[in-house]
């Protein structure tokens, strides 16, 4: 793979970087644990084949992301460079944070990481926190005693904070969301990207959304790629305000796959992209028949989080990807990262239909996208 700049960082780096959220595990009773042997030897083959940064977290793996990278690193801590994150919420006073980092430092026997992350900011919450914990100090000192050499963040807030924490001067790097299908930080990306940091990007496709894309998408589109995951990659990398894509693999075939889309010598062109533009606007259209997301309906009376169903609905019936639609909705309830109701909570009270400025029927669309996703 041919390398590039992170931004002005005099940093060169692979296009394709290895998220290590996903490495493979195994069943110990009732629990999935890391499988560490096999998790080593995967992240080793990702930098036998040439990735040279990879990406871990705290929490990542149960916790055990960390170990495994740390093991997999031995022997390779001069080529690949090395990242993780800080838990800010886990972090409840001044302390905290250089004990948490020291703490991973041990999980990954180094002294020293690359890249260290805020993990998951938005700006005002960054702040917030700083009120309690004193954690931008405490990163600085940390910074300039070498526990690590680049401050990063990663993000998940609205696009206007990536703006303002890249107008800190803080940071060298920064990790966002951005793919086909999730646009929204594009033209904060962009003003990052140019003022010098360099453009991270985790979920390039979509969490496997992307991957579920059906053929007659492809067909329409009928443009010079394999499959629809080497559409999602390449066209994240067409992009010249991206840096590396994040991914996360838990085969050595999807390291190879990946690699070999990564290190594609011809990136789309700007006439292929514009098709893919085109056919997004023109399915993002078609999604807002249903609902464009505003979110004046909530808050429901029974805590249904209406956007995300209606959501799921659109991913089932206009960009056809149903199996995705139909997984998600079955952990409504189940997985604490999602929605605690699924639709069948309705008691057609009324209350989002009367909030709703674009008229629609909720009450109804709630019982049709209940009968639509549930298997």
């Amino acid at each position: 793979m041919k390398k590039r700049p992170l931004g002005k960082s005099g940093i060169e780096i692979t296009p394709l970087g290895f998220g290590a959220m996903r490495l493979p595990e195994k069943q110990e009773g009732d629990k999935s644990v890391i499988h560490m042997d096999k998790a080593v030897e995967l992240l080793q083959y990702g930098f036998q084949r040439g990735i040279n940064y990879v990406d871990t977290a705290y929490f990542y793996n149960g916790g055990m992301s960390e170990v495994a990278v740390g093991k997999a690193i031995k022997g390779w801590r001069d080529r690949v460079y090395l990242s993780s994150k800080s838990p800010g919420h886990l972090l409840k006073k001044r302390g905290d944070y250089r004990r948490v980092l020291e703490e991973q430092l041990q999980r990954l026997q180094e002294d020293n990481l690359d890249f260290y992350h805020f993990h998951g900011i938005g700006y005002q919450n960054w702040l917030d926190l700083d009120a309690k914990t004193g954690w931008i100090k405490d990163a600085q000192d940390a910074q300039a005693e070498g526990l690590f050499k680049y401050m990063s963040f990663s993000f998940h807030s609205a696009p206007d904070d990536i703006k303002k924490l890249a107008d800190t001067g803080l940071f060298t790097s920064l990790l966002c969301q951005y793919n086909l299908l999730d646009r929204a930080n594009e033209q904060a990306m962009a003003y990052a990207h140019n003022k010098g940091l360099g453009v991270m990007i985790m979920g390039p496709v979509g969490g496997g959304r992307i991957a579920g894309f059906p053929e007659k998408l492809q067909r329409e589109l009928n443009l010079p790629v394999g499959n629809n995951v080497e559409m999602a990659l390449r066209f994240v990398l067409a992009n010249p305000h991206v840096d590396c894509a994040l991914s996360g693999m838990g085969t050595k075939a999807m390291v190879d796959e990946n690699i070999s889309y990564a290190g594609n010598a011809a990136p789309l062109s700007a006439e292929e992209i514009e098709k893919i533009n085109g056919l997004m606007v023109k399915l993002k259209k078609m999604a807002d028949l249903y609902c464009t997301g505003c979110k004046y309906c909530l808050p429901c009376p029974e805590g249904i989080e209406i956007p995300a169903i209606f959501e799921l609905t659109n991913y089932y019936k206009v960009y056809g990807i149903k199996e995705h639609a139909m997984d998600t909705y079955a952990q409504y309830g189940v997985n604490p990262w999602l929605p605690k109701v699924k639709a069948d909570a309705c008691t057609k009270c009324g209350q989002c239909e009367e909030r709703c400025p674009q008229h629609i029927e909720i009450r109804k669309q709630l019982e049709e996208s209940h009968s639509l996703l549930c298997r």
